[in-house]
């Protein structure tokens, strides 16, 4: 599928368009079929799609999964794709991811101060945008019934066999960017999860057929 909305901010559409989906690998793009099929499914039948990235703390890969599948959304024209996030225990939206989206091209405000502030995080002008904060996959800003829950780590997918109310459980995790905190490389690598997520996501995006 082509992009039919692009029209995102400058530093995102940049980023995108250096993104090599023909690099992710074939055992990556069989992780990957799952998500694509409840997708077409759920256009298909023009019903809602609640995408719902879980991850153990709700602080890193869930919300940069959740981003950038909202921001692909929107760049395709799939205006019923609706994106949370959640983890089995709450705790912040880690500020090296907020840095990352930061130079990747979103606009970010911290709307709340305290050990879990919520950010206003956009990816176009006249877009609402995504709030990000850490909770717990049942909270009530999650939704509770018809969604898919996209297991982005290992633990969570361990800690939850089942998620109450998602009617699929697709498991697509990612390796951990915390490994790297507090060294030389935490940019980069975090940067790098950022891409590889990003280049998997305009994948799974484009195979849509409307």
């Amino acid at each position: 599928m082509k992009a039919s909305q692009p029209n995102l901010f400058p530093g995102i559409t940049s980023v995108i368009n250096r993104l090599q989906t023909e690099q992710i690998p074939t055992h990556r793009k069989a992780s990957l079929q799952p998500l694509v099929d409840y997708i077409q499914t759920k256009v298909e039948a023009n019903q809602p799609v609640r995408l719902h990235f879980i991850c153990t703390h709700n602080s890193r890969r869930s919300h940069l999964t959740q981003i950038w599948a909202q921001t692909f959304a929107y760049y395709f024209g799939l205006k019923q794709v609706v994106c949370y996030s959640g983890g089995t225990e709450a705790t912040a939206l880690f500020p090296a991811v907020v840095k990352t989206l930061q130079e990747t091209g979103f606009a970010i405000q911290k709307l709340s101060k305290g050990n879990n502030p919520i950010y206003g995080i956009k990816y176009a002008a006249n877009e609402l945008p995504v709030l990000g904060f850490s909770k717990t996959l049942d909270d009530d800003f999650n939704p509770s019934s018809d969604f898919a829950a996209v297991m982005t780590c290992d633990s969570a997918k361990e800690a939850c066999p089942m998620v109450p109310g998602a009617t699929t459980i697709i498991p697509i995790t990612y390796e951990d960017p915390k490994i790297f905190d507090n060294t030389p490389q935490q940019g980069e690598k975090y940067t790098q999860r950022s891409l590889q997520i990003a280049t998997e996501l305009l994948y799974v995006f484009s195979q849509i057929k409307l």
